[in-house]
């Protein structure tokens, strides 16, 4: 039996929600390094072979609003062949899983500048989950005017945490603005299409009821590479600068995949 990798330590599996046949989080307990809501850990099991397998997963919860002690929450989707996902799919309540010990990426809070009144979160399928913690967050609530939470998925099944988003609208009053895109299906209360497109189109400000400014609106994007290398050329030909640790811009997205 291999050693556990440097880095890694084990934790349990204490819950578990399934959206879908495919789509699924996991609550997990494990003594890891202190979080910032909008990061990222890895997630780890041996394969047949015996070897270590990792990927990285954002929190969906923040970490001021844990579920419990250590308790973390990861919203996973399995992928054909995936290596990783069907074997994290199969876990239930009380296994073990394997967890990175020191959480990284830079897409928090602390990253967005200060002019920034309206925050745009635009994700694809399970990257709308560090946008749920930072959303948990107080000092969002407080720092910013409107916050647009845009989300694009496949099949309106996979419109996750409708609870949670419902909490959000409550506890925002009037700041919060849903935006859900299926590509799939024809429903009335959803866009259809990509977010690079409704964002060229102006349609997808027309919805939100939030216009764009360059003084006031910065973008996170998160979720699927073409989504945000389209999504980026549209906002540079809209004359928006992508975001740096060096200079302030406007859009900056975490590249994990």
């Amino acid at each position: 039996m291999k050693e556990i990798p440097h880095g890694l330590i084990k934790g349990e599996v204490t819950g578990r929600i399934n959206w879908t046949d495919s789509e699924f989080s996991l609550q997990i307990t494990a003594d890891i390094s202190r979080y910032t809501a909008g990061q990222f850990t890895k997630l780890a099991l041996r394969d047949d072979a015996g070897e270590w397998v990792r990927r990285a997963y954002s929190f969906v919860n923040s970490p001021n609003q844990a579920l419990g002690q250590q308790v973390m929450e990861f919203l996973i989707i399995t992928v054909p062949d995936g290596q990783l996902s069907s074997r994290l799919d199969s876990l239930q309540v009380g296994d073990d899983v394997y967890v990175g010990r020191n959480p990284a990426g830079f897409m928090t809070l602390d990253e967005i500048p200060s002019y920034t009144k309206d925050l745009w979160l635009l994700s694809t399928g399970t990257a709308i989950g560090p946008f749920l913690a930072l959303l948990d967050e107080a000092e969002t609530q407080q720092r910013f005017q409107n916050l647009i939470l845009v989300h694009a998925v496949r099949t309106s099944a996979e419109l996750v945490y409708q609870e949670k988003i419902q909490q959000l609208e409550e506890r925002y009053q009037g700041k919060f603005h849903y935006v859900p895109i299926v590509s799939r299906e024809n429903r009335k209360a959803t866009l259809r299409g990509r977010i690079p497109a409704f964002l060229e189109t102006g349609e997808l400000v027309n919805v939100a009821g939030v216009p764009l400014t360059p003084e006031r609106s910065f973008f996170y994007l998160c979720g699927n590479p073409s989504m945000v290398k389209d999504t980026s050329e549209v906002l540079k030909q809209l004359g928006y600068q992508k975001h740096s640790r060096r200079s302030a811009g406007h859009f900056s997205s975490e590249n994990y995949w």
